[in-house]
This record gives structure tokens, C-alpha cells and sequence, in this order.
């Protein structure tokens, strides 16, 4: 560990101030190899305003596919929030907290465990209600998978999946809820890749994904993340960004809408480091790199 990561410094050490976009993506593509690890990139400059031409980004395996992990909480918000505007629910409305769910496998039910989640708070309210905004934002700032599950059971997967095709987000695929063990040893994941995230995360950015308002709300949500050990520590303090993350076992994500005078959408997807130390410093100076090409 301790020689990949100063081999990962190494690299980043030598960042020059500004580097041009090319120099940028060799450099990107320097730190992947440095990892010995599956990593795709996706940095998608975004329009500052209308009518003003957008710098080119790059892509690096765009279409490689990954376990979801976390980052399918993203598509589960839109969809909650596109519910909300056709009029079918409120972001208000109460919704029983409960945890008991059902396989996709075989219909068969399983409990999702406090212990292995990231977030207890969703947990103390079991058998009472949390509104539909309440566990959207648990879903996404403490990453909770108790609030995932009660949201998909409530929206429904289908919808889910429906709406990421509408939006163009193909490679984003959310099955099931979190913690299937069923569906799991069966190879039934969520899966996304880097540009399926890219499309969704700049629907939000540039307030396509459901509406302005309801996009503007999700991005509020998306800034409000607490796990920020990858994206963000890339980036000056001063630097807004709203992003997710997923982590599970030798995989580590962080896809995220970075809020600089000139923003930009940047998912990196990693699969292959069992140290998430390790894994957070690699999408974190990749950040660091991005954040020096001008645009």
C-alpha cells in the first residue's frame, strides 16, 4: 500500500499549475496505471450560460460497467422527485418506515442490518414515518440503505429504470434494493457506467432532470454529501460540489457536479483497490488534475 501510494504522489506531485487537455488526460491516464486498478473517467465541461460555446472534456472507458454500489441513489432521487411533480405523491407526504423487503429473487424477505449501514438515524424511526424528502436525503447525504430500499419498494425499480432511459442514461441499471444476498450470488446487481452517470448527473446541472425547480432542489441535496474523502478532496476548500459516492468491497466511486466558475460534471469509477484509503486518493488526485485544465 504504502508503495502505491507514493507512486500515486508521485504523479500527482508533478501537476503542473495548468495543463492543456491532452496534458490533462495523459496525466489522468498516468495515475490509473499507477493504480493497477479498473478506473473510468467522464469530465464533462458544463455551459456557463446560453449560448456560450462548452470546452471539451474526455472520457476514459465511459462504457465500462461497474456495480452500481451507492451511486444508483442518484437515479432513485430523480425518480422521486418526478413522481412528485406528476402529482402521484408529495415530497411531504408520510411514508412508514420499515425494514422488511423482499428479493427479487424469489420473493423471500431479508432486513437490512444497522450495523452494516452507513447511517443509524433511519433505523431509530423504524415503525414510525419519514417523509419522501427526508429519506431521498438520507439517501444521499449519509448514503443511507435502509431510506434506498424504503424508496424503491415506494417508487418501484421499473420506474426507476424507466426514467434513466428516458433521460438517455443508459448504463445505469438499478434492479433491486440494497442488500439482496439472493439476487447478489446470482449476479442480479445494480450496474452503472461512468457516462450513464455523466448524462444523469448533468440533467441535474443544467436542470433537465425533471424540471428547473425540482433539479435545483436535488442539486441542494447533492451538496449536502458527507462522505467527501474523493471528488472534493481534490479540489480547493472554496470549491463547492455535489456529488455521491459508492463503496463496496474493492470498489469505490465518487461522481459528482463540481461547482467552479467554470463547472463541470466528473465521474470516476474504480474497481480493484481492497484500501478505500487507497481508492479515494486515486479519484481524488484525478480530481486534482481535472481541476487544472482551464476551460
Amino acid at each position: 500500500m504504502t508503495t502505491l501510494l507514493a507512486a500515486l504522489t508521485a504523479f500527482v506531485a508533478f501537476t503542473p499549475q495548468a495543463l492543456t487537455l491532452e496534458e490533462g488526460q495523459r496525466r489522468v491516464e498516468q495515475i490509473i496505471a499507477a493504480s493497477g486498478a479498473e478506473v473510468a473517467v467522464v469530465y464533462k465541461p458544463l455551459p456557463v450560460q446560453e449560448g456560450v460555446p462548452v470546452a471539451d472534456g474526455f472520457r476514459i472507458n465511459p462504457e465500462m460497467v461497474f456495480h452500481a454500489a451507492s451511486t444508483m441513489k442518484v437515479p432513485v432521487m430523480i425518480e422521486a422527485f418526478r413522481q412528485a411533480e406528476a402529482g402521484g405523491r408529495q415530497l411531504d407526504d408520510p411514508i412508514p418506515v420499515v425494514n422488511r423487503f423482499t428479493s427479487i429473487v424469489d420473493g423471500s424477505p431479508y432486513q437490512m442490518s444497522v450495523s452494516d449501514d452507513s447511517d443509524g438515524l433511519v433505523y431509530q424511526a423504524i415503525g414510525k414515518t419519514m417523509t419522501l424528502r427526508e429519506l431521498v436525503t438520507a439517501s444521499i447525504t449519509v448514503s443511507s440503505n435502509l431510506a434506498t430500499n424504503i424508496l424503491i419498494e415506494v417508487l418501484g425499480a421499473e420506474n426507476v429504470r424507466r426514467t434513466v432511459e428516458a433521460l438517455g442514461g443508459h448504463g445505469m441499471k438499478v434492479l433491486r434494493g440494497v442488500e439482496d444476498q439472493k439476487a447478489f450470488d446470482q449476479g442480479l446487481n445494480n450496474e452503472t457506467t461512468a457516462k450513464g452517470l455523466m448524462v444523469l448527473l448533468e440533467k441535474i446541472a443544467t436542470g433537465q432532470a425533471v424540471s428547473r425547480a425540482a433539479s435545483r432542489t436535488m442539486s441542494d441535496i447533492l451538496r449536502m454529501q458527507q462522505f467527501n474523502d474523493a471528488i472534493p478532496a481534490g479540489l480547493p476548500p472554496h470549491v463547492p460540489v455535489g456529488h455521491k459516492t459508492g463503496n463496496i468491497t474493492r470498489i469505490h466511486h465518487d461522481a459528482g457536479i463540481v461547482y467552479a466558475e467554470k463547472p463541470y460534471v466528473l465521474v470516476v469509477l474504480t474497481r480493484g483497490i481492497a484500501d478505500q484509503d487507497v481508492s479515494a486518493k486515486v479519484i481524488a488526485d484525478i480530481s486534482r488534475v481535472v481541476y487544472s485544465i482551464p476551460r
